[in-house]
């Protein structure tokens, strides 16, 4: 008779390929049934890295990933990614110990409870039916894009299973079909457009919406652009803006807001994306297409639940019937006679070294999109130098951007992020951008990075501070102690752990990473990028004016 862990290994088959985790004592016997399954199990060095490693690997296309840890500070340790996974809409399997159906240790926690404080369901295997809890866990997670728990009791991990159970298919959801008449109303608003525009986001890339999204901006007239999580979802369309919001180009984000009907497709709609509100005119029509149930941002003024490209599809169907009755496009795109030679990469190059004789990050972000290699995958940590890779760095496709970290606001996910993407997609080269703040907060799976990844590159923007909140808070009178840190020789560090680390002062430094390319042999190159703290990238400026414009009330007013 198979044990419990061993029908909960089987109930993952058929959704999952890798698994990503710590050993304990709560989850050893389902990792002893993941070795002995075709399942790929990589170690990590952190249990929050097994969450952020499952994410990533998702997020860049290789489908649903599984994460383990043991019962009670292995699962504390996950919280941060999976509050993460929840806020981003990613569909992760956290498999974890859990104290034993005879009652809870002086060591236990209420896993159920905190799991559900952050979003995450859980789902409790039993002696009777593990197989389908696990099966219906895994459903869950792809049907509603979220993390979910399944929890395993101490006492029933190696235990045997009651009997073996039927195993009926999990159908998949039905996606939203807009109504017609939502769809007909939709269209006379965008055909009334004079300046439509389409901002397209990562929901519009997982429903596979971009060629059907540009055929429809096509015959609208319209301008193209997208969140920075849908980047280079349109290719090199010749009306693309590249991406909205505190990422976007200086000339983009004057198009946007110049645009009179937006439709938002498959993009939340985050303060990002609107620059704290800044994005779109105060007049302009917005309606959003998401598989939400109302709309994300109090600023749509036409809410359509459905299926990106479904939705997408209907649009234009309708809006080539229109065209049959003698409709016509919008003029925008004739009188944008410069666009055809409009770059969104074209920022300013920076200095060389900044006034401080430390690197200027621009400069770096230049030279790093000149020499890497054009199959990249780009890892994004979160922090202040998160700005430089987006608008600098040429990126083939939505899954080759990965920003784990910045649905919740956190730092230190980097490094394990990285190992998941190298897992999803062996055949690019990996890209980390971290900085020193989350590198060190993250340093347990350097080693991990330096062990599994098969081709990758660390680039770590080691101002010797938190600068975020050097620029957000300093800027603002407080004490900037707190904010600093002591410079790190990161690539000691990673030369430490089996990787290849070289200090990063001048611009020429990096034909190291030049050569490391056209050498094409296997490994990670770490480099430790001395960068100066002075220069500041525009979407942190866009949050210090916002905040700075916001009033601030302290208790009742007087």
């Amino acid at each position: 008779m198979a044990t419990v862990s061993a029908r909960v290994v089987d109930a993952l088959r058929p959704h999952v390929s890798d698994v990503f985790g710590v050993m304990g004592n709560g989850n050893a016997f389902f990792i002893d049934e993941v070795a002995r399954s075709p399942l790929r199990f990589t170690a990590v060095r952190h249990e929050a890295g097994a969450v952020a490693a499952a994410d990533a690997y998702f997020r860049a296309g290789g489908g649903l990933a599984v994460a383990t840890a043991t019962y009670g500070p292995g699962f504390t340790n996950c919280l941060t990614p999976i509050a993460e996974a929840v806020q981003a809409g990613t569909p992760v399997v956290v498999v974890v110990g859990d104290a034993p159906t005879t009652g809870p240790r002086p060591w236990d926690v209420d896993q159920h409870q905190i799991a559900e404080a952050v979003g995450a369901p859980t789902f409790t295997v039993d002696g009777d039916e593990p197989f389908a809890s696990t099966a219906r866990a895994a459903h869950h997670a792809i049907a509603h894009r979220t993390a979910v728990i399944v929890s395993i009791p101490y006492d029933l991990a190696g235990a045997e299973a009651g009997h073996v159970e039927q195993r009926p298919p999990l159908d998949s959801p039905e996606p939203d079909v807009v109504d017609p008449a939502a769809v007909d109303l939709a269209v006379r608003r965008l055909s009334a457009a004079r300046r439509p525009l389409i901002l397209a986001g990562r929901g519009a890339w997982l429903a596979g919406a971009g060629p059907v999204l540009a055929e429809l901006a096509d015959e609208l007239g319209a301008l193209l652009a997208t969140t920075a999580l849908g980047v280079n979802l349109f290719g090199d369309h010749p009306f693309d803006l590249g991406i909205a919001g505190g990422f976007a180009h200086e000339r983009s984000a004057a198009l946007i807001e110049e645009a009179d009907a937006v439709l938002v497709v498959g993009a939340r709609l985050n303060q990002f994306t609107m620059r704290f509100g800044d994005s779109f005119a105060e007049d302009a029509d917005v309606l959003q297409v998401d598989i939400a149930d109302t709309a994300t941002n109090p600023r749509v003024d036409m809410y359509l639940k459905g299926d990106a490209a479904l939705t997408a599809t209907a649009l234009l169907d309708r809006v080539r019937t229109a065209r049959d009755g003698g409709s016509s496009p919008s003029c925008w795109r004739a009188e944008l006679t410069d666009l055809a030679d409009f770059d969104p990469h074209d920022r300013d190059p920076g200095t060389g070294l900044a006034r401080d004789g430390r690197l200027d990050p621009r400069t770096v972000a230049v030279t790093l999109d000149r020499y890497l290699p054009a199959n990249r995958l780009i890892v994004q940590d979160g922090g202040h130098f998160s700005g430089w890779g987006p608008t600098y760095l040429h990126i083939p496709a939505p899954n080759h951007l990965l920003m784990v970290g910045t649905a919740f606001q956190t730092i230190g996910l980097g490094l394990p992020a990285a190992v998941g993407a190298a897992r999803a997609r062996p055949d690019a080269t990996v890209v980390l951008c971290t900085g020193d703040g989350g590198m060190l907060m993250a340093l347990a799976d350097l080693d991990t990075v330096a062990r599994t990844v098969e081709r990758g590159v660390i680039v770590v923007y080691n101002d010797a501070a938190y600068g975020a909140e050097v620029h957000q808070y300093g800027s603002k009178g407080l004490d900037t102690g707190a904010m600093l840190i002591d410079e790190v020789d990161f690539a000691a560090l990673a030369t430490a752990a089996g990787a290849t680390g070289v200090v990063i002062r001048t611009v020429e430094d990096l034909d190291r990473l030049r050569e490391w390319r056209d050498d094409g042999t296997a490994g990670v190159i770490l480099l430790d990028c001395r960068i100066s703290v002075t220069v500041v990238a525009p979407y942190i400026e866009e949050i210090v004016a916002a905040t700075s414009r916001t009033p601030r009330t302290v208790g009742p007013a007087a």
